[in-house]
């Protein structure tokens, strides 16, 4: 508690009426005028007529503690001190009746010595903490300094040598007073001030901002909160392996967001949009959020224009902070190591200054350990390892994964207020391949984000703008909007870098890869030097070239002595669009037939004129092979302008492959390879079989392309026919098991459909999706696992359980209340079928069971199919006979051993299904088949002997013979 608030608490007015009470009352005929009286025979507690107890006492004390902790502001110990803060005053104010010393003495003494002889006449307080032990003290001096004004008032101290004390005593009084109003408990002015900047910092680093876009209905900042996700950090890390064993490299993989949590000191590298500031907006906000630390962010953009690196004093105001702290209030801050200290971009100061950087950062480290730090950097701006010999663990942000870009969209969509364009927008990422290999970064897929708005949900058919604005972006505004000017040596416009960047590119295309060396990636610059005017003069190839890798967004370095494009995408785009500048149409149509030329070719034709255009599309149709009749077809999307002749021809010789007709077709269509998937329509529009041969292209390809393949799927989801909806089900391992049970499965008519569990990831996935009527489940896995899978069992009408050696009792079916077929194959330890006469059951199918017991309790059974030795000498010894079966299929092993006696107890049979045991059968055994009125089909095995056949008799009534 700050004295201030104690002093007012326990001012002269109100603690005098409570310390009075210690004290015998003046009473005539005292004898107390002319000399001093001790205070033991003043007090009220000793002596034969006590007014006081010492219980009296304490709950005085009690009184003193609770006024004074009665406070709107901070408490001045933890709560649950105050009882022995309480007792230890108390104990306190019983020291007066053993002092020594007389009423004069101990106004002489004054308050502070009286306190400190109360202070060693009681005993010490044991285990109270500093703040609880700080109040006691001054609480004890509060009262012993109203106690002697107490005494100066007695109308017998009258003593002329007291009273120049007295007055001294008064004005002293008076002057403490006012002094502990006037001062704060040390630290007060540190925490009131953090409680004004914490919030601050919350705020101010709650929102993203995207620099060079400027569409007009597209946010360009919204809500840290809202749009923030958590991205993955990498780092290669020497495993620690016993001295006979070499080390061995391993890579380190966590969420970004805890680079800090076990190393306090990171260096963050990641490429241009990669989410290196968001997050260090993210763990200021976090921090400010959870007062656990002081979040300092620092953008070394900012702080290198002022010249001088800020010392901690000027760490708030360098970055424009309007909040001025209390002085060395930082310093306190990084001493108590109480500091996480956040550097943002050593990219985006000059290479000169960097060193100069490192120093300064090296010197707040060594003069404030304790703290936590983070420096960011894109990767080719410092080398590997730069800090490694400062204890600085080197992490890497990793690209986006497609859960991530699906939530960045979402969540994008959610700030923007557009919920109607993101459906489209992630169907388009998921079905375009070289737009999902562009979106890998927050910037990249808010660009895209916002793009899609802006063109009202038709990205697909301007992929052109999409890069050109990228492009635009990465290489000139972004960088000039957060107001960074030239760093090194070479001072680049934008279209002197696309000139480098697309000679490195096609040089990348031609040769069929997707990295080249250092040496020759400058010698390619070395000859564009002198076509590029305005990079005469910017410096040699070296130069240019690191300058490319450092700014423009679009080139890294992977390794030592290499380089290469971030997306593939950009290399594709910036190869073709020198392409076409160089006239080298038949260079492309050439390596056509390379799968790794597509996105080339189909760039290619964005970029050239409407003649160039119609020489592409027509030596692609000229080859006649489907693939690249497809790829033309791929390549309208992009010919903005082109012959409508050229057009038709294109749609007419493909509209002969798109849609595929029949399996058969897709089967072919399959060969076209991934390009197929951007083509495939949706249902509308589609036959019944053309929806089927859709689907089944699709789930052919679901292997090279999940993503785009499960986004064709995704819109077949509703279809009503019934062997689409199979082949839906019958694809689900061709796929991330969780995602397309919850994104297609869990969508599907049930209605003559069942669902196949064989893993324990579908098992878990089942649960997520609307029960299912029809369920197999393949594997060992006990009732109480299967149960688990299953939604509502009571809703489960059919359930087969196949290859199970765990499950003995069949007593947990009972959930299974609507359950009228059962398959029960390969469950070795079932013998009893006990509770199944419980359940509504009419079908049932078994083999590979231990045992039958019960099975003749099943009366309501129209259809079984038993395989497995049955007891006795006829088939009613172990069948149901009061069952109506209509249905009745027995298998090698039951006919083995009891033949066809006593089938003729199942009059009702229409179908009867026999397999081929190795034992003939015999006349008698036809004859129980010929005595059956109501048979009309026969099911043989094809194995059936023809021992077996030959004493076959007539069958009149049979009307099919199945072999």
């Amino acid at each position: 508690m700050e004295p201030a608030v104690l002093g007012g608490k326990l001012a002269s007015g109100l603690i005098t009426p409570l310390l009075k009470k210690l004290f015998v009352p003046e009473a005539p005929g005292a004898g107390l005028v002319g000399r001093p009286v001790r205070l033991s025979s003043l007090v009220s507690f000793k002596g034969e007529k006590r007014t006081l107890t010492e219980k009296d006492v304490h709950k005085l004390a009690d009184h003193l503690v609770a006024r004074a902790v009665d406070s709107p502001g901070e408490a001045p110990f933890p709560p649950d001190e105050q009882p022995a803060v309480t007792d230890a005053l108390a104990r306190r104010l019983l020291a007066l009746g053993d002092l020594a010393m007389d009423d004069v003495q101990a106004v002489r003494l004054g308050h502070r010595h009286l306190a400190r002889q109360l202070e060693h006449g009681a005993p010490a307080p044991a285990g109270l903490s500093t703040d609880a032990r700080y109040f006691l003290d001054n609480a004890t001096e509060w009262a012993c300094l109203q106690i002697l004004e107490f005494f100066t008032r007695r109308s017998t101290f009258v003593a002329r040598t007291l009273l120049e004390q007295t007055r001294t005593q008064a004005e002293l009084i008076a002057r403490i007073d006012e002094l502990i109003a006037r001062t704060p408990r040390p630290g007060s002015q540190d925490r009131t001030f953090e409680r004004r900047y914490l919030p601050y910092v919350a705020e101010r680093h709650n929102h993203i901002t995207i620099y060079g876009i400027d569409l007009r209905e597209s946010p360009d900042r919204w809500p840290l909160e809202v749009a923030y996700l958590s991205l993955e950090a990498t780092a290669t890390e020497e495993r620690r392996l016993p001295d006979e064993h070499p080390g061995a490299a391993f890579t380190v993989q966590l969420p970004a967001e805890e680079a800090l949590s076990t190393h306090d000191r990171v260096l963050l590298r990641g490429d241009a949009g990669s989410g290196k500031t968001t997050l260090v907006q993210w763990l200021a906000v976090t921090a400010a959020r959870d007062g656990d630390r002081i979040p300092y962010v620092l953008p070394l953009r900012t702080l290198i224009r002022a010249g001088q690196l800020p010392s901690p004093a000027a760490f708030l105001s360098s970055t424009g902070c309007p909040h001025t702290p209390p002085d060395g209030w930082t310093e306190r801050v990084l001493t108590a190591g109480r500091a996480l200290v956040l550097v943002d971009g050593l990219d985006e100061i000059p290479s000169t200054d960097r060193h100069r950087t490192r120093d300064w950062l090296l010197s707040l480290i060594r003069a404030f350990p304790g703290n936590r730090w983070l420096l960011t950097s894109r990767p080719t701006a410092v080398r590997p390892d730069w800090l490694a010999s400062e204890d600085f663990r080197e992490l890497t942000l990793a690209p986006m994964h497609r859960p991530e870009v699906k939530t960045f969209v979402e969540r994008w969509h959610t700030a923007a207020q557009a919920p109607e364009y993101e459906g489209p927008l992630l169907d388009s990422l998921r079905t375009k391949r070289d737009l999902a290999r562009l979106a890998t970064n927050p910037l990249m897929c808010g660009l895209i984000c916002a793009l899609h708005r802006e063109r009202r949900g038709y990205l697909p058919t301007g992929r052109k703008e999409l890069y050109d604005a990228a492009l635009t972006m990465l290489l000139a505004r972004r960088d000039r909007e957060r107001g960074m000017g030239a760093l090194e040596g070479a001072e680049l416009g934008e279209e002197a870098q696309l000139e480098m960047l697309q000679r490195l590119a096609y040089a990348l295309v031609l040769s069929g890869r997707t990295e080249m060396d250092i040496e020759t990636a400058e010698g390619i610059v070395e000859r564009s030097l002198s076509t590029v005017a305005s990079a005469v003069g910017q410096g040699d190839a070296g130069t240019v070239l690191r300058t490319l890798m450092l700014r423009s967004g679009l080139l890294r370095q992977p390794a030592e002595g290499a380089t290469h494009f971030v997306h593939r995408t950009f290399q594709d785009y910036l190869g073709a669009r020198y392409a076409v500048e160089e006239g080298h149409l038949d260079v492309l149509t050439s390596h056509a037939d390379d799968t790794q030329w597509e996105d080339v070719i189909r760039m290619a034709v964005a970029h050239a004129r409407p003649r160039e255009r119609v020489v592409l599309l027509r030596q692609l149709l000229a080859r006649n092979e489907p693939r690249l009749t497809l790829l033309a077809l791929a390549c309208l999307e992009h010919a903005t302008a082109l012959d409508p002749g050229v057009r038709a021809e294109v749609e007419d010789r493909a509209g002969a492959l798109i849609p595929p007709r029949t399996a058969e077709d897709a089967h072919a269509l399959r060969q076209a390879g991934p390009l197929v998937l951007e083509l495939l329509p949706g249902p509308a529009g589609l036959t019944d079989a053309e929806a089927h041969a859709v689907t089944v292209t699709a789930s052919l390809l679901g292997a090279e392309e999940p993503e785009a393949a499960l986004a064709v799927l995704r819109r077949f989801r509703d279809h009503s026919d019934l062997e689409v909806r199979r082949q839906l089900v019958g694809t689900w391992d061709r796929f991330d098991v969780r995602e397309y049970a919850v994104e297609v499965l869990d969508h599907l008519d049930r209605k003559e459909l069942f669902v196949r569990c064989d893993s324990d990831e579908k098992y878990a996935a089942l649960s997520l999706t609307r029960p299912w009527r029809s369920v197999t489940f393949v594997g060992s896995r006990t009732l109480a696992e299967i149960l688990d899978a299953v939604v509502d069992p009571a809703q489960v009408e059919t359930l087969s359980v196949i290859n199970n050696s765990r499950i003995a009792d069949l007593g947990e079916l009972s959930s299974f209340s609507s359950l009228n077929r059962l398959w029960l194959h390969g469950c070795s330890r079932v013998e009893s079928l006990g509770p199944l006469p419980e359940l509504p059951i009419t079908e049932l199918w078994l083999s590979g069971v231990s045992g039958i017991t019960g099975l003749r309790e099943l009366r309501s059974l129209t259809w079984l199919s038993l395989n497995r030795k049955l007891q006795g000498h006829s088939l009613a010894d172990s069948l149901p006979v009061e069952a109506p079966l209509k249905y009745l299929h027995l298998g090698p092993a039951t006919v083995h051993t009891i033949g066809l006696r006593g089938l003729t107890r199942w009059p009702t049979l229409t179908t009867l299904r026999l397999g081929e045991s190795g034992r003939p059968l015999t006349a008698a055994d036809w004859q129980e088949v010929a005595s059956l009125p109501a048979l009309a089909e026969l099911q043989l095995d094809e194995e059936l002997s023809t021992a077996s056949l030959s004493t076959m008799p007539k069958l009149p009534g049979v009307r099919t013979v199945q072999m």
